[in-house]
């Protein structure tokens, strides 16, 4: 090789060094670059992903890290520029309400669904939110109780939570259905109105084929009695007819077969149980009277006696416009034999047509496995204490009357 020709070698080789250095060195200042941006726009976003939700829990995202640098620093800082349109909501006052995803819905279609509802102002913005953090392929399916009053990183927490939001209904023992009725009618969350829940528990409503009771509630008779109380769960999508079939099923797994067994020993219809077991319920203030009480009842019964309970004279009376109750807990003499109701067992011999409320499993139980004493009569004491005096002629009973 000439001196000439290793003399361009040489400079060639200068110029291809210099040229790698300089592409090294822009690559290191892109780095760097991207880096400063992502810290940026990552220490710009904090604020908005660790505020308290209307959850309860506390969002603290972080930044989805299959997203490419470019990407990540373009959604970054539009979601930094725009942090107060994510931290500011459509209406601080607005009220819960429910949305519901579908499954298979896309995270457009969500979005789209939630700016129609008006619980967000800018779909973009949501969708960004979303791809950024990488909530876009977490969102759930279910129903979800929301409000215009939640920011976008809330709304969006919200909608990747587990857990669909519920309601809870608390169902006292010894409430008629109309009770129900009227609380069902006083929660705002639940879905449904309490004259859905009447119509589904009235006159003739269906029993489930498969319940083990199902043959035993007459023909065009309702429910009650058969509504069991307990505390139930219900998504905010759930129907009065839902919430019954819970209730009716929950009647079936508390009586077991050997409470079953039991009603033939009683000399009574399960129909008829059930019947007695409301009196009870609404009879006894004292748990350890119900089987005493059951077993008067169930005396008077078999001698032929008029029942003379009072809890079946305030189910016929009905509502109390006065007291705004549905039983009257101040019965005066005249009432006994003021309402003409084959429900009044003053008046009318044996049980009434059906049960007067909605027994616990204990009532039941009180009737099926009731005390076995003499007595006929029994009466409220006098020290307020709930208890009752018991007797078993008549003579007894007027003694035990208060001064």
């Amino acid at each position: 090789m000439s001196q000439d020709d290793r003399l361009k070698t040489s400079k060639t080789s200068a110029r291809g060094r210099r040229s790698a250095f300089s592409i090294a060195l822009r690559l290191v200042l892109v780095a760097s670059v991207i880096g400063v941006l992502l810290i940026a726009a990552g220490l710009l976003l904090r604020v908005v992903n660790s505020t308290d939700g209307l959850s309860g829990v506390e969002i603290n995202l972080q930044a989805n890290p299959n997203l490419n640098p470019a990407k990540a620093v373009a959604l970054g800082g539009y979601l930094a520029l725009n942090r107060e349109a994510l931290e500011t909501p459509v209406d601080p006052a607005g009220e819960p309400e429910i949305f519901r995803v579908n499954a298979g819905e896309t995270a457009g279609q969500i979005a789209a669904s939630l700016r129609q509802q008006g619980l967000i102002a800018d779909e973009t913005l949501f969708l960004r939110y979303l791809t950024y953090y990488g909530l876009d392929t977490r969102l759930e399916a279910g129903t979800y109780q929301l409000s215009a009053a939640m920011t976008i990183p809330e709304i969006a927490y919200q909608l990747t939570d587990a857990e669909p939001a519920q309601v809870t209904i608390g169902i006292p023992e010894g409430w008629r259905r109309e009770q129900i009725a009227d609380w069902i009618d006083s929660q705002p969350d639940l879905p449904f109105t309490g004259e859905e829940f009447l119509a589904a528990t009235g006159p003739g409503a269906s029993v489930p084929p498969d319940l083990s009771f199902a043959g035993e509630i007459p023909p065009g008779a309702s429910l009650e009695g058969f509504l069991f109380p307990e505390t139930y769960r219900l998504d905010l999508d759930a129907t009065a007819e839902e919430l019954v079939e819970r209730m009716l099923r929950t009647f079936d797994e508390r009586f077991t077969p050997e409470m079953r067994a039991q009603v033939a020993g009683t000399g009574l219809t399960l129909y008829e149980v059930v019947t007695v077991a409301s009196i009870v319920e609404r009879e006894a203030r004292v748990a350890d009277e119900r089987s005493m009480i059951a077993d008067v009842y169930l005396n008077r019964l078999e001698q032929g006696m008029r029942l003379e309970a009072d809890p079946t004279v305030q189910y016929a009376m009905g509502y109390q416009p006065d007291t705004g109750q549905w039983w009257n807990l101040n019965l005066t003499q005249a009432d006994y034999y003021a309402v003409d109701s084959p429900y009044n067992t003053y008046l009318y011999a044996g049980l009434p047509p059906g049960p007067i409320a909605n027994p616990g499993i204990d009532a039941i139980q009180a009737v099926l496995r009731p005390a076995d004493t003499p007595y006929l009569y029994f009466r409220t004491t006098c020290d307020g204490s709930g208890r009752h005096n018991f007797a078993i002629t008549y003579e007894e009973h007027l003694a035990n009357a208060c001064p």
